[in-house]
């Protein structure tokens, strides 16, 4: 693994750029209100006032640009200036791309983040994905070295008081969040089956004292998750439905994430081709996402009763793998005739959602899934697709992806117009739409949530991250810093408050309106 630390401190000390490489970087209007005092301690006596300024006055972001301020030991990059409504204030995705070309390798090395208070959360975790944990390069194997990535904030705008601890912290859960999931989905699966997935829940659950309830093999055919068992059942390593609970005392809601652990998707016997199929190890990102978001959540204090559903299989080819024709029974109690074991990850969803329904008793359903290759189209690379019975939870998902820097879009939900899709003569549907040019990532969202019913009175939310999880050959962690904010108003944590869908401002609107205990924090 690549051992470098990202640490989060209130204030990273003073040293110069040929002791400690230095990357100070933020929106243009935002680096001139920054006074000399506050950088000089990490720039001198290299870099002189006069330069500091000059270097400030070249800058021409369009829509990034930087300037050395001494070598490649000191630089100052730009973020753009402006941001379209469906980007993120933050402008999380240039400022990972920043940090990755304009920071150059080292044992010590420190990043000043110069934004808004409202921007921190967003930028922490952009700055997360800049730096991935898995690799098995040789030279990689061989460094022992320890090396340190120092991360100051300074905020300015009207609340522009200092970072405090308990923010440091939020940021640092945080980041282990997004780093922990991205390095699950950059792993192998010779590395990253069943197994060895169900260690990193385990893992966690060590971590905060929970024992994860496990269904495996056998046991998911007996007790009717015929969608997991279906899927996983041709695979070396058996497919499982994995559970972390939280359940504190006073929880008036109960929510559950659902997480698609596809863990290699060869397509079973609708087998993909040579070039479809290299980088499916990522089809497990939703259960990766749930799992780094799980662990900071819990972290932070979550105070309703939160469950992280992983449903975890092998798509592999074999002699008792899913053929298509085959009908499965699936735990909702519905029949589903397979015209494509390439169209898995809706199969173990649907076990996910109804077992989250049934046995956990959710209030609100969230899956998270890589599930169509139609979504990049929706929705393209950086925008995750959502579609939700609800459209006051369709806005704030597309508000807790601005605030968060995980930027998500709708999706058309319109179940009377395309669910029609999956008509089947022999079953209660088919797995498959018969029309591909209709919709075909709302669709597959559809037919999750006919699994526990387009009439159910509860709050279902779906996104496909199929694109975001990636970008290039590297793991984004996409699904963590999302999830954290949308759900932030169940969090004790401040700075989760202030990113989640539901504001301050909203909190002082609402005062005086009678609310729903089942919702009295979350949209």
């Amino acid at each position: 693994m690549a051992n470098i630390s990202l640490e989060f401190r209130a204030s990273a000390g003073d040293s110069e750029p040929q002791s400690r490489l230095v990357l100070i970087l933020g929106q243009l209007p935002n680096l001139q209100r920054v006074t000399w005092a506050q950088v000089k301690g990490k720039l001198q006596p290299a870099v002189s006032e006069e330069t500091w300024q000059s270097a400030l006055s070249t800058l021409n972001p369009n829509p990034t640009d930087n300037c050395s301020l001494y070598l490649n030991y000191a630089t100052v990059a730009a973020l753009p200036s402006r941001v379209s409504r469906h980007n993120s204030p933050s402008a999380a995705q240039f400022l990972t791309r920043l940090v990755r070309t304009c920071l150059p390798g080292g044992a010590s090395r420190c990043i000043v983040m110069v934004c808004e208070r409202s921007e921190v959360f967003a930028s922490a975790c952009a700055i997360a994905r800049a730096f991935p944990l898995f690799t098995r390069r040789s030279s990689a194997t061989r460094r022992t070295d320890k090396r340190v990535v120092t991360v100051e904030f300074i905020i300015v705008g009207q609340d522009s008081g200092p970072v405090d601890a308990p923010t440091l912290e939020c940021l640092s859960n945080a980041a282990d969040g997004v780093r922990l999931a991205a390095r699950i989905v950059d792993t192998p699966c010779n590395e990253m089956n069943t197994d060895h997935f169900l260690e990193e829940i385990k893992a966690v659950g060590n971590e905060l004292g929970i024992v994860p309830t496990v269904i495996r093999g056998e046991e998911l055919k007996k007790k009717g998750f015929g969608g997991i068992y279906g899927v996983g059942k041709a695979a070396e390593h058996p497919p499982a439905l994995a559970v972390l609970s939280h359940t504190p005392e006073g929880a008036t809601q109960t929510i559950a994430w659902v997480g698609k652990g596809i863990v290699y998707d060869t397509g079973g016997l609708s087998i993909k081709g040579k070039t479809s199929m290299p980088g499916m190890k990522r089809d497990c990102g939703g259960a990766a996402a749930v799992l780094g978001a799980f662990k900071a959540a819990i972290k932070q204090g979550f105070k309703d009763n939160l469950h992280a559903v992983f449903c975890l299989a092998e798509n592999a080819v074999g002699p008792n793998a899913t053929r298509p024709d085959d009908i499965h029974l699936l735990y909702s109690g519905k029949t589903v005739e397979i015209n494509n074991t390439d169209a898995e990850g809706r199969l173990v969803l649907s076990d996910g959602v109804a077992y989250s329904s049934k046995d956990l008793c959710a209030d609100i359903i969230l899956d998270i899934a890589t599930l169509t290759g139609a979504q990049g189209i929706s929705t393209g690379k950086y925008h995750a697709a959502v579609m939700t019975n609800s459209e006051e939870w369709e806005a704030a998902c597309v508000k807790a992806g601005r605030n968060s820097g995980d930027l998500a879009h709708p999706l058309v939900y319109c179940p009377e117009l395309h669910f029609s899709e999956f008509t089947s003569a022999v079953a209660d549907m088919k797995n498959s739409v018969a029309d591909r040019e209709n919709a075909q990532s709302s669709c597959a969202g559809l037919f999750i949530a006919s699994h526990i019913g387009f009439d159910w009175p509860g709050v279902w939310v779906h996104v496909d991250i199929a694109s975001p999880v990636h970008t290039g050959e590297r793991a984004t962690g996409f699904g963590v810093a999302f999830l954290l904010a949308l759900f932030g108003r169940a969090s004790e944590d401040p700075m989760l408050n202030l990113v989640s869908p539901l504001g301050p401002e909203a909190d002082s609107q609402c005062e005086a309106m009678e609310r729903d205990s089942k919702r009295r924090r979350l949209v």
